[in-house]
């Protein structure tokens, strides 16, 4: 055995508190934990315990060694769990909750491609504009575009949320399409009032700021109705960029003002803090890491 494995044995005799105890716990004889705390001893010049019939005592060095043994023993036993989680299948639940508007979104083409790669996974999806306690009400996933200060949780960049202004091919063809933000204000927008001040758009281009107050004949707080008001017709509207791929790509949509850069917001992969992700859990996040880089490549191709 090592000095390191000695180390460890130290702190599980100390937790245990006593050789019987203790040496069942690390699968030897009582005599041979024994002998190997008896070298322990002889290799660091120091004896670590007061032996008595009835219990065991640390004597001063014992105590001052104690913490790191125990820091030892621990950083043991996450590397093994490590390594029995990569051994582990990918299979049970995971419970996941997300923003509305961006889970009704990916839900069909992300969560159906994620089923069948894993199909022993099973997914609880929470769509939930709310701020749910990761920890006290049982979830192990969140995607979320702000980050608390919160040590309980870990929080990875996703995506960055950008707004893409955008109309329809028939909208544009009867109101022509606005070269400049400002011409904004001439025409029908379809209005987000979950923001604070939703009827001030604005654009930003090398360093100039453009506000440009806007109306029409539709606000709600739901991406999904104006996503379909402007597939319809009804107007011009801002909408994320992860819910247009397909609108863009076929021609539903336009996206109109690229030269202008609007609202961006980062948008994380929360989970709670543990020394490692079981199995099903990981996989889950890796997938959606990887699904939002491609989303992230298609959009830049689109702008090319």
């Amino acid at each position: 055995m090592s000095e390191m494995d000695d180390l460890s044995a130290f702190a599980i005799l100390i937790e245990a508190g006593s050789f019987t105890l203790a040496a069942d716990r690390l699968g030897c004889s009582k005599g041979q934990l024994s002998k190997r705390i008896r070298l322990l001893e002889e290799r660091l010049g120091i004896s670590l315990l007061h032996r008595t019939t009835r219990r065991l005592s640390l004597t001063a060095a014992g105590a001052v060694l104690l913490p790191e043994a125990q820091a030892l023993q621990a950083q043991a036993e996450r590397a093994r769990q490590s390594v029995l989680r990569l051994q582990e299948t990918a299979a049970g639940l995971v419970r996941l909750t997300v923003p509305v508007s961006l889970g009704e979104t990916f839900f069909e083409p992300l969560l159906l491609e994620f089923a069948r790669r894993y199909p022993q996974v099973r997914l609880e999806l929470e769509l939930n504009n709310g701020r749910r306690d990761l920890v006290r009400d049982g979830f192990d996933l969140a995607i979320r575009s702000t980050v608390e200060s919160d040590e309980r949780l870990v929080a990875k960049p996703l995506f960055a949320m950008q707004e893409l202004t955008c109309a329809s091919p028939a909208y544009l063809a009867q109101h022509g399409e606005p070269g400049l933000p400002a011409e904004l204000a001439a025409h029908s927008c379809l209005i987000n009032s979950h923001y604070s001040d939703p009827e001030e758009w604005l654009y930003h281009r090398q360093h100039a700021l453009s506000r440009v107050r806007v109306a029409g004949p539709l606000a709600c707080n739901q991406y999904g109705l104006l996503k379909k008001a402007a597939l319809a017709g009804a107007g011009i509207a801002r909408l994320p960029s992860y819910m247009l791929h397909e609108e863009l790509g076929d021609g539903r949509l336009r996206w109109l003002l690229r030269d202008y850069q609007t609202r961006s917001t980062p948008v994380f992969l929360v989970h709670p803090y543990q020394g490692g992700l079981p199995k099903r859990t990981q996989v889950l996040a890796d997938f959606l890491l990887a699904w939002f880089e491609r989303s992230r490549q298609l959009l830049a191709g689109l702008a090319a």
